[in-house]
């Protein structure tokens, strides 16, 4: 097997090559598989954040009442825009304006605002002659205009921004409906919301880290979680502890972290590998490995596949990690299952929102350790935490 690697990173054999040659691929066996909506499209938007959290509160009502629901991206992104533009003017631009967000905002939009399915707004891309979501020029417009105002010399602001925004937000993303039918009903966006089962006060967001004391409650420092909300802070083990419990007792989970990491791979899968033994996998010491570009490490770490080493992720290095900027919080996926490998290593199962790309037509395989240890923070039903968890919380 050496040899062969050696080859791969000297001869750069292509993906199709490797991937026919490949033994090392896995061969999962579900272990626990709670039922999902169907695979969406982001397509060229910043928008994860409330495809993945909606794709959650789909599961949610799917397990709560057996109906399947599409709700609408659209109307959650034009709220949610808003808003945070109303907050960039109110501290005249002194926060980030952007295309991303956190699991807390579909939650707040749908608490505030209601929410539509997806067939009462027009479909993404649709208005200005796109198949998908594509929001370049759409925040090409939008950034400076907002910008415009909060940096504005003027000594009083006219409400009539809020109108020009607005008419921005609906050129793009469509207008948001008063009033609607769905399946024969009349509804409004927040007599809808209540219609769907569930109890929107039953969602926590958990994290784990030591710059805050352990089983209390504090806003996640990073851009993207611009609403500050707070989440429970808990250690790793119980971190991991609630998400297994999660996905074994019918739940599943808002995950947002990092998957700017090699071991996330483009065949879906993410492993935490371990660097020190890579390197040597590699035929190589660490300067060789570091010269090796991030697309010939994360193709090596697809041919290793199964045997691909991974390190225990540890409080310590979470911390270390996120203070120094390696663990970011860049991307929104729903983990929504266990699976095991030939070797028996297990991986959760998680959908993704680029629609059916990768080995695995739009899921991915993500093992235990890859989860651990780049999670930013996820959210996920009060009542899927373990019960001596939620005591100690008070929840």
């Amino acid at each position: 097997m050496m040899m062969a690697l050696l080859a791969l990173v000297a001869t750069g054999v292509s993906a199709q090559d490797k991937k026919a040659d490949n033994k090392n691929k896995p061969v999962f066996t579900v272990v626990k598989e709670n039922k999902i909506t169907s695979i969406k499209d982001q397509n060229r938007s910043g928008t994860c954040w409330d495809y993945s959290t909606l794709s959650f509160f789909e599961a949610e009502i799917l397990k709560a009442t057996g109906k399947t629901y599409d709700l609408c991206e659209s109307f959650v992104a034009n709220k949610t825009y808003m808003d945070r533009a109303v907050q960039v003017v109110r501290l005249h631009g002194d926060c980030q304006f952007a295309q991303g967000g956190s699991a807390y905002d579909p939650l707040y939009c749908i608490q505030h605002y209601g929410i539509v399915p997806e067939n009462a707004m027009p479909f993404p891309g649709s208005l200005y002659g796109d198949s998908l979501n594509n929001f370049n020029e759409f925040f090409s417009v939008m950034e400076p205009y907002v910008k415009a105002v909060a940096t504005s010399n003027s000594k009083k602001l006219s409400s009539q921004w809020k109108v020009g925004l607005q008419g921005i937000l609906d050129a793009y993303l469509g207008k948001c409906p008063e009033t609607f039918s769905y399946e024969g009903k009349s509804y409004t966006p927040q007599s809808f919301a209540a219609s769907l089962g569930l109890n929107w006060d039953d969602y926590v967001t958990v994290t784990s880290y030591t710059h805050h004391p352990f089983w209390t409650a504090f806003a996640v420092e990073v851009q993207d979680n611009w609403r500050n909300p707070l989440s429970w802070n808990v250690p790793i083990d119980d971190m991991a502890r609630i998400i297994e419990n999660a996905v074994m007792n019918g739940y599943t989970v808002a995950w947002g972290g990092d998957v700017s990491e090699e071991g996330f791979t483009r065949q879906g899968l993410a492993y935490f590998y371990d660097t020190k033994k890579m390197e040597s996998l590699a035929g190589s010491d660490m300067a060789r490995w570091l010269k090796l570009s991030k697309d010939k490490k994360t193709n090596l770490i697809d041919s290793l596949g199964v045997n691909v080493p991974e390190l225990q992720p540890t409080q310590e290095q979470r911390q270390e990690r996120y203070d120094n900027w390696q663990l970011t919080d860049d991307h929104g996926m729903l983990i929504y299952g266990i699976a095991k490998d030939q070797n028996g290593k297990e991986y959760y199962m998680v959908k993704n929102s680029w629609g059916e790309t990768g080995e695995y037509k739009g899921i991915w395989y993500m093992t235990k350790n890859y989860i651990v240890a780049n999670t930013m923070d996820f959210m996920v039903n009060k009542n899927a935490i373990p019960k001596d968890i939620r005591k100690k919380l008070g929840i």
